[in-house]
């Protein structure tokens, strides 16, 4: 098995901190030349010279991804930078308030919907074709909560969710081509992103009873894995969700 990215272009998005940045550095730990997409500059600025510190080439894309437009012309400036594409790593989303149902505004569920599960289509949309003609893959970060009930985060469960099916019904259209989608199911990982679960000690200790591991998980935890979904050590896997949860999902 051949777990190594040398020589392949990937292009990240939601590169800039967290799980995206993690990923990143992990393929270039492993080869791969990486184009990194998110919203700060300076914060990219700082990834893409951890990866050419590795000896690798980065590609710096500023973009919002719920700006359409902005979205496509970085997809676009990350192909063209890295002279083709591999693989596609649909990272970029997020989830920043936790709400019953009863009470949720239908803005907020709009914008999680845009952020986690409309942006993802657009982005492969417009990578689809490169990725298309190298025979690459395309990895969908989704979540744990895409499998189970989540009280309070139905909007992002619901995005997650629809990533998941998105990623089968994505697999089954492009496998004639040679191509490979799959999705990636990270539990509870300490990043920025999940602070709105730390706001006391008594929220952090509701979350993490759940986990049989009993602790966070790591960013790089989530990397190795996706590198393995990029590499040849996964070429007979495609429509399939990679859960990376500490045993969470499989309480009863």
């Amino acid at each position: 098995m051949n777990f190594s990215l040398a020589g392949k272009r990937t292009l990240v998005t939601g590169a800039s901190r967290g799980i995206g940045r993690a990923i990143a550095l992990a393929f270039a730990d492993s080869g791969a030349d990486v184009a990194v997409m998110a919203r700060n500059e300076e914060l990219l600025n700082e990834v893409a010279d951890e990866i050419q510190r590795r000896g690798r080439k980065a590609v710096v894309c500023v973009a919002d991804a719920l700006d359409e437009d902005a979205l496509r012309a970085g997809i676009e400036h990350g192909i063209a930078g890295l002279g083709g594409l591999d693989t596609l790593v649909n990272n970029a989303g997020g989830n920043s308030f936790s709400i019953p149902v009863a009470t949720m505004r239908m803005s907020g569920w709009e914008k999680t919907l845009r952020l986690n599960l409309h942006s993802v289509v657009q982005a492969t949309q417009a990578a689809l074709p490169a990725i298309m003609e190298s025979r690459g893959s395309i990895i969908n970060v989704s979540s744990v909560v895409a499998l189970r009930g989540a009280p309070t985060m139905s909007h992002y469960g619901a995005a997650k969710a629809a990533l998941v099916s998105f990623t089968q019904s994505l697999a089954l259209e492009t496998a004639w081509a040679g191509v490979r989608v799959n999705a990636l199911l990270p539990g509870w990982i300490d990043t920025d992103l999940t602070d709105f679960l730390r706001v006391s000690e008594e929220a952090e200790a509701g979350t993490l009873s759940r986990v049989p591991m009993q602790r966070w998980g790591t960013p790089d935890e989530i990397a190795g894995p996706a590198v393995f979904l990029a590499s040849s050590a996964a070429q007979f896997m495609t429509g399939q969700s990679m859960v990376v949860d500490g045993g969470l999902s499989a309480m009863p």
